[in-house]
């Protein structure tokens, strides 16, 4: 199972937001690059980066920030947040990003995450974003009528990688993973499933490790590292060992 680390970008800072909401953004950091080498140091190899602006305007809104992660990072970047395009999907990949993670566009357009899925291979994910069980879209500004389960199943034989499962209710709160709900999906689709939102410790890494067999792929967490909740390199073992 991998841990990703997430750095979130609000006017090129490191940012965590509370329930997705841009007005409750705790800053952490004003340098991105040097985040990113300081997970590396700890050990990771993979990182999931958010461009939260981009989320909310529908294109990159921190470049500068995401070109400089990708120079420091030796690892594996995850990159989402206003990714609706071609032109879009085609200049991360030139500039190394390893996946790239749609929501809004794989609601709105999912014939478009098809053909990016179908010419990237293993490189597109496909966010869903849940409310209440209903999928959100625009940065989690608008809560569609669609099940998660639905969202999930459009996509299952489409070539994309894994699906990024996040419980919006419990994002940036540290009120525990939605395990339930996460495994939930994972038994109920074809597609690797990472877990995101409210991650607070070890013993949440230790129960979705527990379910890798059922289809967990991956596990996102940012507030619980950096309010010190969570030894990085602890957890990295732990989902090792899984």
């Amino acid at each position: 199972m991998i841990v990703f680390p997430a750095i979130d970008l609000k006017g090129g800072q490191v940012v965590r937001l509370a329930e997705g909401d841009m007005a409750r953004a705790t800053v952490y950091g004003d340098d991105p690059a040097a985040q990113a080498m300081a997970f590396a140091e700890a050990g990771a190899g993979f990182l999931h980066v958010v461009d939260l602006d981009g989320a909310f305007a529908g294109e990159a809104r921190n470049r500068e920030a995401v070109e400089a992660i990708l120079e420091a990072f030796p690892g594996h970047v995850q990159l989402g947040g206003g990714i609706r395009n071609r032109e879009a999907v085609e200049g991360w990949f030139d500039l190394g990003v390893s996946r790239i993670v749609i929501g809004s566009a794989a609601l709105k357009d999912p014939q478009f995450v098809k053909d990016m899925a179908r010419e990237w291979e293993n490189g597109i994910v496909v966010a869903v974003d849940a409310r209440d069980g209903m999928v959100a879209t625009e940065g989690w500004a608008e809560v569609s009528d669609v099940p998660v389960h639905e969202m999930a199943r459009r996509f299952e034989d489409a070539g994309v990688a894994s699906l990024l499962f996040t419980d919006i209710g419990r994002d940036g709160l540290l009120k525990g993973c939605n395990i339930e709900a996460t495994v939930d999906l994972a038994r109920r689709t074809s597609l690797p499933v990472i877990a995101s939102g409210g991650v607070k410790g070890l013993d949440d890494i230790r129960l979705l490790s527990l379910h890798a067999v059922d289809g967990i792929e991956g596990v996102i967490t940012g507030r619980a590292l950096y309010d010190g909740r969570l030894d990085l390199a602890a957890a990295l073992q732990m989902a090792a060992r899984a």
